[in-house]
C-alpha cells in the first residue's frame, strides 16, 4: 500500500481580538474613578497627551491621593457587621445574618433571591430560617431600607421606621403593592373613594422623600462618583448628560505631533507607536462615554414615569432588550452596567438597578408584579386554589406561566400550599 502526502485546505471562521479591542473593552467596564486614575496615569507615561483646560471645568477632579487612597473602612458591610455585635443573635442567625450582609448590592438592596442564599450556604439553614432573619434583622438595621428585594420595599420599610400613622401605612402599603394601580395618579384617583385626599398626598410625599440607594451613603462621598446625571427639562421631559465637571478632557500635543511628522527630525519608532496610542486613547475614551450616555439615556426613558416619581414600579427591561435598540452587543451592554451610576431626582442610582427581569416571555411581568398577582388571587380564592390553578388563571390573562414558576414565587411571599392554607 502506497503512502502519499497530500495537501488539503480548509477554510474556517474565528474570532481574534486585537489588543486595541481588547483595551477598548476594559475601557468599557471601568468605573468612573478608575478611568480617570487610567487617564491621569497615561497623561504622565504619555508626552503626547496633555489636558484641555481651556474647555475643563474650573473645579477639576485632579486629587491623585484620594483616587490612590480610596477609603475601605466606612462601608455599608462594616457598619452593618458592627450592629451585628450589639445584638444578642444565636450562632445560626449571626452566620444567617453575615452572609445576606455580603450578598447586598452597594445600594443596600438584596437582588439575589433567597433559596440561591440556600444552596450557596449549602442547604444549612432553610428559606424560612433565611427570610426569618432578613425581616427581622437584617432589615431593622441602619440605615432603614437596607435588606429590601427591590425600590418598593426599601420604601415601605423607611416608612415604618418613620411610625407614621397607621392610617397612613395602610395607604402606603396599597400604593406600593396593589397590582391594580397603574401608577401614583391611579392611586390617588382610586384609594380618593376610601381615604382623605390628604391623607393620600401626605403619603406619596414622604414616598417621594425616600432614599432608593441606602446603601450609597457610606461611600459616596469617596467611591460613588455618577458619569451621568438627568436635567429636568419640564414636568413631562428631561434629559440625560454626562457629567462632564471633574471629568479631565485630554488632547493630543500639536507642536509634538508636528516635530514627529517632520520627516527632517527622523523620530523614532518608539515615538510614533506613543503618538498613535495617544490618538488611539482619546477616541477610545470618547466612544466610551458617548455610548455610556446612550445605553443610560435609553434605561431613563423606559424607566421615566419611575424617575419622574409617577410610579414606585420599574418596567421590565433587561439588557437584551437595550441592546436590540441600542443595536450593540448584549455583552457590551454588561460591561457598561459594571459600576456606573446616574445621579437622578430620586438620588444616585446604579444602572444595572433600573433594570427589572420579566417571568414571562408573552408579557413584561416583574418578580415583583408577579408575587403582587398571586397574592391577590390567594386572598380573593372562594376555594383553595392549587398552583396550577393560579397559573391557569394568569395564563388566561396572556402571562404564559409554567406552574412551577407560580410555585417558585408563591413560596418568596411564604404563602402555604393550597393544602395548608
Amino acid at each position: 500500500m502506497a503512502i502519499k502526502l497530500v495537501k488539503e485546505f480548509q477554510q474556517n471562521q474565528q474570532l481574534s481580538i486585537t489588543p486595541q479591542l481588547k483595551k477598548s473593552i476594559d475601557l468599557l467596564q471601568l468605573s468612573r474613578l478608575e478611568i480617570i486614575k487610567k487617564i491621569n496615569n497615561e497623561i504622565e507615561e504619555n508626552p503626547f497627551l496633555i489636558k484641555d483646560y481651556d474647555n475643563q471645568s474650573s473645579r477639576t477632579f485632579d486629587d491623585m491621593d484620594i483616587l490612590n487612597n480610596l477609603s475601605s473602612e466606612l462601608t455599608l458591610q462594616n457598619h452593618l457587621k458592627n450592629q451585628l455585635d450589639d445584638l444578642k443573635l444565636t450562632a445560626s442567625e449571626k452566620k444567617i445574618a453575615l452572609f445576606i450582609i455580603q450578598s447586598l448590592e452597594e445600594n443596600g438592596l438584596l437582588k439575589i433571591d433567597l433559596d440561591e442564599i440556600e444552596e450557596l450556604m449549602g442547604f444549612t439553614f432553610s428559606v424560612n430560617e433565611v427570610k426569618s432573619v432578613l425581616n427581622h434583622i437584617i432589615q431593622d438595621l441602619e440605615p432603614a431600607g437596607v435588606g429590601a428585594r427591590d425600590f418598593k420595599e426599601t420604601i415601605f420599610i423607611q416608612l415604618k421606621r418613620q411610625e407614621i400613622p397607621s392610617e397612613e401605612l395602610e395607604i402606603a402599603n396599597k400604593i406600593l403593592f396593589d397590582p391594580q394601580f397603574y401608577d401614583f395618579e391611579d392611586a390617588k384617583e382610586k384609594l380618593e373613594v376610601y381615604y382623605s385626599t390628604k391623607a393620600i398626598e401626605n403619603v406619596l410625599k414622604k414616598i417621594k422623600q425616600c432614599d432608593l440607594s441606602p446603601g450609597l451613603g457610606f461611600e459616596s462621598a469617596i467611591m460613588i462618583h455618577p458619569d451621568l446625571e438627568i436635567v429636568p427639562q419640564n414636568d413631562e421631559q428631561f434629559n440625560v448628560q454626562f457629567k462632564r465637571e471633574n471629568f479631565p478632557i485630554i488632547s493630543l500635543d500639536q507642536d509634538l505631533e508636528k516635530l514627529v511628522k517632520d520627516r527632517t527630525n527622523k523620530a523614532s519608532k518608539e515615538l510614533k507607536e506613543k503618538m498613535g496610542e495617544a490618538k488611539w486613547l482619546i477616541r477610545a475614551i470618547n466612544k466610551r462615554n458617548e455610548t455610556v450616555q446612550s445605553v443610560g439615556t435609553l434605561i431613563c426613558q423606559k424607566q421615566a414615569d419611575f424617575l419622574s416619581e409617577k410610579s414606585a414600579e420599574l418596567k421590565p427591561l433587561s439588557n437584551l432588550e437595550l441592546a436590540k435598540e441600542l443595536k450593540i452587543s448584549p455583552s457590551t451592554v454588561s460591561r457598561i452596567l459594571r459600576s456606573k451610576y446616574i445621579q437622578t431626582p430620586k438620588g444616585a442610582l446604579s444602572m444595572k438597578s433600573l433594570l427589572a427581569s420579566s417571568v414571562s416571555k408573552t408579557r413584561k411581568v416583574t418578580p415583583s408584579q408577579l408575587m403582587e398577582e398571586i397574592q391577590k388571587i390567594v386572598e380573593e380564592e372562594k376555594k383553595k386554589l392549587s398552583d396550577q390553578k393560579i397559573s391557569d388563571l394568569l395564563n388566561k390573562r396572556g402571562f404564559n406561566l409554567a406552574r412551577r414558576t407560580i410555585s417558585k414565587y408563591r413560596k418568596k411571599i411564604n404563602l402555604p400550599s393550597s393544602r395548608d392554607r
